[in-house]
């Protein structure tokens, strides 16, 4: 069987893929292509309509930064009438009666898109973004994204503080993400409204969902810091970044770790406790020895009064009693608890240097000792040699 008869085993899902001489590496898929005026697809045809609704807390906000042309009356409803863009050709509606906008194109539209971006824009003014910023949308390299972040923690106190993380103290952590993504980015409500470039509005949908999944974001500005400065680099163009990129990892202890944490935890406390003359603790409570009976019946508590006294005392006398007792066990607590604090204050057990005396004490000691072991080894040389000559002789 040849190489040319031998089938190349293909993926499934890639079976009815066909090659496509046309599409080529330099082909950048996300880059628009701006219309000009020339382009007069369905020239001189009007009122394709899109309507957004805006909460009603937002109309102070709208009726500020929309420049109004003139207000017009019409069937009990008031009208706002502008002309957003006199180059896209395409007019806005607002009504103030029931808290809605609308754009539609005009006769001098010639962009078939614009009329999305359009709504996109009427959107986000509803969201609460400054007109200033709005109009941005209208251009063709720049994309919105609003992101819903309300239904992804339950706990009211854990969300607040988990969209406070993407703002971050005095919106530092905001402002690094808009640094890095080249988007303009607003946290209110339950959404977090994103305006910018295709490519960052995923990474900045992937930060704000992240975040939300208790994951912070300085772990992203890392990664895109380091990728900002890798895309400098042409050589690693068409290479993986991956092994660049830094991998956070949980740290799981084994349950062997945790009790050896435990313990360790366990003997510096004992020891402080020994220190400040306490009774140590003990990590295992005791055992109780079993017995097959079944405890005897607890007294009740009008029994143990009877028993006291107590039952027959007046009531100013038990307020008196209950005072007195409460008194002495706060006296007790508040003992106990300067006695802990007390522990943190203890110094260990030091080892005091020696002094030049005792320096000079213990080096003539040594001296000493290794004289007499040289004289005891001197000597039991000679009597070896002493008993080798006795030897010689009565062998003689």
């Amino acid at each position: 069987m040849s190489d040319d008869e031998q089938t190349v085993t293909v993926n499934k899902n890639k079976s009815h893929r066909k090659d496509k001489p046309w599409d080529t590496d330099d082909i950048d898929h996300v880059r628009c292509t701006s219309l000009s005026r020339d382009f007069t697809l369905n020239a001189g045809s009007s009122g394709k309509l899109t309507h957004f609704n805006f909460p009603t807390t937002k109309l102070a906000h709208l009726q500020k930064n929309l420049p109004l042309q003139h207000f017009f009356r019409n069937t009990e409803k008031i009208h706002a009438q502008l002309l957003l863009t006199s180059k896209q050709g395409v007019a806005c509606t607002l009504d103030l009666v029931h808290g809605s906008m609308a754009v539609r194109t005009t006769r001098k539209t010639y962009d078939p898109y614009i009329i999305l971006k359009a709504r996109d824009m009427i959107k986000l003014l509803a969201r609460g973004v400054a007109i200033t910023q709005a109009v941005k949308i209208l251009n063709d390299d720049i994309s919105c994204d609003i992101i819903k972040i309300g239904n992804i923690v339950r706990n009211k106190e854990r969300f607040v503080k988990r969209r406070q993380r993407i703002i971050g103290p005095d919106g530092s952590t905001l402002k690094a993400i808009e640094l890095l993504t080249q988007c303009y980015v607003l946290v209110q409500g339950s959404t977090v409204s994103v305006m910018g470039p295709h490519k960052s509005l995923k990474e900045v949908r992937r930060l704000v969902l992240d975040c939300m999944k208790n994951i912070h974001p300085i772990y992203r500005i890392k990664e895109l810091m380091i990728k900002r400065e890798l895309a400098k680099d042409p050589k690693l163009a068409n290479e993986s970044w991956d092994r660049f990129l830094p991998k956070f990892r949980k740290n799981h202890l084994k349950t062997s770790e945790k009790t050896a944490k435990k313990n360790e935890k366990l003997e510096t406390r004992n020891a402080a406790r020994f220190a400040a003359g306490l009774e140590s603790v003990s990590s295992k409570p005791e055992k109780k020895v079993y017995t097959p009976f079944p405890p005897a019946q607890q007294p009740r508590k009008v029994d143990l009064q009877l028993e006291s006294g107590e039952y027959f005392l007046k009531k100013h006398e038990k307020e008196a009693k209950e005072t007195e007792k409460r008194k002495q066990k706060q006296a007790e607590t508040t003992e106990k608890r300067q006695a802990e604090r007390a522990e943190a204050f203890i110094a260990p057990a030091e080892e005091a240097e020696p002094t030049v005396e005792e320096k000079l004490k213990k080096k003539k000691r040594k001296q000493m000792e290794s004289e007499v072991e040289e004289e005891e080894a001197v000597g039991v040389e000679k009597s070896k040699k002493k008993k080798k000559h006795k030897h010689k002789l009565a062998m003689e």
